[in-house]
This record gives structure tokens, C-alpha cells and sequence, in this order.
């Protein structure tokens, strides 16, 4: 599983970010606009709506639980200072699709408990798209982590996140975690939409370096 998290560059919008992420092949793909208007955010997401219908992916919004049914996704990624889980699954219901961030064993125990659907956990390096992040995991953090679920019997998907790189992507994998999320790596690429197609070679093992 490899997830694409859009991000704004001089050369491209947050729109063209998730463009160039499912026409590599991306099959899930979350819009992150922490500064943007509510306003702002609801224009572009029911445009990537459009996209996602057309290329058949998940849509995944972040933080706005508010603007999800507005928006037409199909749920929703809550941050460690976002609305907790618990909340958003009362306001959405069973239906949504509902993730939350982690950094320790804990957060996901939480997460698991307040019937999220799926893990983000990192992050994995120190990542310039994201300010205050949590000390960084590291393929250590992610053996523990993966270990202490599986004693405990959660089985939630869990996915890498924060500053991953192509050549990072072999080693995650055999922690034992779901997937990756990805951003920056693809949108520096000289050419993103192969550098995607790349990433989901390697996340799925068809492809070593």
C-alpha cells in the first residue's frame, strides 16, 4: 500500500500533486492543506473528488472532519492535535473511513480502541513538510511497534510515514508495517509520475534497488 499526501511546491498546486500521484498509479491519496481556508479547502477537495472517482482511488481528507460528506471523501486522517478518533467516529459513523497518527505504541492502542480503521505512524526521519513532529521512529521504532501489536492481536494496517525516500522504502517494508505515505520524494523527481510508479514497485516488493 503506498499512500500519496499532496504538498504545495513552486511548481506544483496541491491539485497537480494528487494528479501526478494517481496517474503514476496511486490508488490513496490524502489532501493536507494545514494553512488553508475552509473555503479553499472545499474547492480543491471536491476537485480531487472528481479526480479520484475518475482514477477509481480513496480519498482522504485531512483534519476537516467537518467538510467530509461535503467534500465527498471517503473519510478522514486525524493528527495527534486534530479531533480525536473517538469524536470523529460519532460524527461520521461507521461508514468512514477514519485514520489516526501515532508515534508510540500507546497512540495506536488508543487509535485501535476508538475504532480507527487504519494507522499513519512516524515519523520515520525528520521531514521538512511537517512542523512539531514527534522524535523520529526509525526502522527500530517500526519493529517495536509492529512486534507489540501483533502480542496485543491489532490488526490494524499500519503505515510509514515522515521524509521517506525511495531507497528507505525495502528495509520499512520488512518491519512488518502495511504500507508507506509519501509526499516530497515524488514531487522532487525529475519526472514524479515514473518516480511514483517506482515507489509502488518497490512498497509491493516488485522491485529491489
Amino acid at each position: 500500500m503506498v499512500q500519496f499526501i499532496s504538498h504545495y511546491t513552486e511548481q506544483y498546486s496541491y491539485l497537480d500533486s494528487i494528479r501526478l500521484a494517481l496517474d503514476g498509479g496511486c490508488q490513496w491519496v490524502q489532501l493536507r492543506m494545514k494553512e488553508a481556508s475552509d473555503k479553499d479547502f472545499l474547492r480543491i477537495g471536491q476537485e480531487v473528488r472528481k479526480l479520484c472517482e475518475r482514477y477509481k482511488a480513496t480519498f482522504i481528507v485531512d483534519d476537516h472532519v467537518e467538510l467530509v460528506r461535503e467534500i465527498g471523501a471517503d473519510g478522514v486522517h486525524l493528527g495527534k492535535k486534530d479531533m480525536p478518533v473517538a469524536e470523529a467516529r460519532k460524527i461520521l459513523g461507521d461508514g468512514m473511513i477514519i485514520g489516526g497518527t501515532a508515534n508510540t505504541f500507546d497512540d495506536v492502542r488508543m487509535h485501535y480502541e476508538a475504532s480507527a480503521n487504519y494507522i499513519g505512524c512516524g515519523p520515520f526521519r525528520f521531514t521538512t513538510t511537517k512542523q512539531g513532529l514527534a522524535p523520529v521512529l526509525g526502522l527500530e521504532g517500526y519493529r517495536s511497534i509492529v512486534s507489540q501489536m501483533k502480542a496485543e492481536g491489532i490488526g490494524l494496517p499500519i503505515v510509514a510515514i515522515g521524509g521517506i525516500t525511495a531507497d528507505d522504502i525495502p528495509a520499512i517494508m520488512q518491519t512488518g508495517v502495511t504500507g508507506i505515505a509519501i509526499s516530497g520524494t515524488v514531487l522532487r523527481a525529475d519526472n514524479p509520475v515514473e518516480e511514483m510508479k517506482r515507489l509502488i514497485r518497490l512498497a509491493d516488493g516488485q522491485m529491489s534497488l
